[in-house]
């Protein structure tokens, strides 16, 4: 198979070639990462075709999921990607005073006791409304938080307040301003049943994809992606001395890659499948799309190639482009962008 074939089999699993409703788009592709809001509301954008930015949160929730970042997702996947330590923490109050469940090695100085203590208060105050992390954390030093107990709950990593997220207690609202709601009661699903699926889910809507893909896309070794595969109904194909895993789903793969995809930034077509080893992004713009610091810009596809990063600032659309392009080409980006926000955005092209 050639790698235009497979990049029309990925865009049209990931619902960039026709687009799908917005509770099928999130089931399918795992979900969309969501550390910045408006990451998730464009992936929705491009992807859904019942997208109504009013009605987004119906029907879905906001929490860490896959390779420990933050995503939106179905409210009916909760059980499936808050495990609960096998449902072991689930709702559970025993906390043993380390409440970083991210890996971070900076002191932890909250007691058991006093993590309880402010625990159950927040989890009181959420009840009546979300809340936002500014209003949770003045609502704590007014009963007794010190300084040093707040940078613990409040962890820029997570800390506390992941802590009451990872034992399914509440979510982030999905809203742009950072704030917490109540989680409705669910069963967790265990672990290992919990991530054949979601690995299921990406070798039918993500895929064709590599090991490596899967390896990048998991955080997983390669014995966790060949437990998975040599569990799932997996068929191959052979591109460029690579092999290719994917599960069949009964789609017709008849059109083509479209002209111009302004992807959202942290997107699952570039999250999806090993940045070094991508279809779609030549190895010289990577670290203009990938920075040092994690982030990832959203793409300007061409014709399934990125050849540029977009940024919209109120009516002004800046497109960068890692190399040039017809005016032509120009023309009907401009077109695709106006057709996608509105006439009036201002459109700037830069190299």
């Amino acid at each position: 198979m050639y790698a235009e074939e497979i990049k029309i089999r990925q865009m049209t699993n990931q619902y960039l070639i026709q687009k799908t409703d917005k509770l099928t788009a999130v089931r399918d592709l795992c979900g969309v990462q969501a550390q910045f809001m408006s990451n998730a509301i464009h992936s929705l954008k491009i992807r859904c075709h019942d997208f109504d930015e009013r009605t987004l949160a119906e029907g879905l929730v906001k929490n860490w999921t896959i390779r420990g970042t933050v995503h939106v997702f179905a409210e009916s996947d909760l059980s499936l990607f808050k495990h609960c330590n096998n449902g072991k923490n689930y709702r559970s109050e025993n906390f043993c005073g380390y409440g970083r469940s991210d890996g971070s090695k900076r002191r932890w100085t909250l007691t058991p006791e006093r993590q309880l203590y402010f625990s159950r208060l927040i989890l009181q105050e959420i009840e009546s409304g979300a809340k936002t992390r500014d209003e949770l954390k003045i609502l704590c030093r007014n009963h007794g938080m010190t300084a040093l107990e707040e940078d613990s709950m409040f962890d820029q990593w997570g800390g506390g307040i992941r802590d009451l997220c990872e034992r399914g207690f509440m979510n982030y609202a999905v809203q742009e301003k950072k704030a917490y709601i109540p989680a409705p009661l669910f069963t967790p699903i265990p672990e290992a049943q919990a991530n054949l699926e979601i690995a299921r889910r990406y070798f039918t809507h993500i895929a064709p994809a590599t090991m490596h893909d899967a390896m990048y896309f998991f955080h997983a070794t390669a014995a966790q992606v060949k437990a998975w595969l040599s569990e799932l109904p997996v068929s191959s194909l052979s591109c460029d001395g690579k092999t290719y895993y994917y599960i069949e789903n009964d789609t017709a793969y008849e059109n083509p890659i479209p002209d111009c995809v302004f992807l959202a930034g942290f997107d699952q077509l570039m999250l999806g499948y090993q940045k070094k080893e991508s279809l779609y992004l030549k190895e010289e713009h990577l670290r203009k799309l990938f920075n040092l610091a994690g982030i990832v810009m959203p793409a300007v596809l061409l014709r399934g190639e990125v050849i540029g990063k977009w940024k919209k600032t109120g009516t002004k659309l800046l497109i960068t482009l890692f190399e040039n392009i017809s005016s032509q080409d120009k023309e009907m980006m401009e077109y695709q962008a106006k057709m996608l926000w509105s006439k009036e955005i201002r459109i700037v092209f830069e190299v």
